[in-house]
């Protein structure tokens, strides 16, 4: 084989291998870079910790956010676990879910479609928080008047699912 031919199928079979593990939006890959994120977030790190947000988990440690995609169905369910550890909400797990059973008081379960998904990630107008809970675009359970205490740090939340990159082409 000549070099130029060897140097073509290494970049092919390596794109080819890049494409294969993306992360689908909303998989449990994606969760586990979404946790990354959170962390790296002052708004959310700062915004939500303490007795404001994080530290209302019903004893157990940590607070719940569960989402999917409209088209990807509820069984697609990622889910994230927000400690209240040295005076900061951190992201302590981002993955598949583990909790079977969500605690309306402290807990979130929030679903879209993907084209509301895209305006809420990209911050656009009437896709805050605030707008995306009012015209259903982001549809909500859990802690309403919570979430709306603290509607600065949430906008954040849904602009870090814009800024985590996946695939928007397959359902996990």
């Amino acid at each position: 084989m000549n070099r130029s031919l060897t140097l073509s199928l290494a970049t092919l079979t390596l794109a080819l291998s890049t494409q294969a593990h993306a992360a689908t939006f909303m998989d449990a890959d994606w969760a586990k870079a979404a946790c990354e994120a959170w962390n790296k977030s002052a708004a959310l790190t700062s915004g939500l910790a303490g007795s404001a947000w994080a530290a209302n988990n019903a004893g157990r440690g940590y607070k719940v956010i569960q989402l999917y995609r409209d088209k990807c169905g509820e069984a697609s369910r990622v889910e994230l676990q927000i400690s209240d550890k040295d005076g900061k909400a951190l992201c302590t797990y981002g993955g598949k879910v583990k909790t079977a059973s969500l605690n309306a008081d402290v807990d979130y379960l929030m679903n879209a479609t993907d084209e509301d998904w895209i305006c809420m990630g990209e911050g656009k107008f009437g896709c805050g928080a605030m707008g995306a809970m009012m015209t259903g675009k982001l549809k909500f359970k859990g802690p309403k008047g919570e979430a709306m205490g603290v509607m600065g740090p949430f906008d954040s939340f849904l602009q870090l699912t814009g800024k985590v990159p996946g695939d928007k082409a397959t359902c996990p």
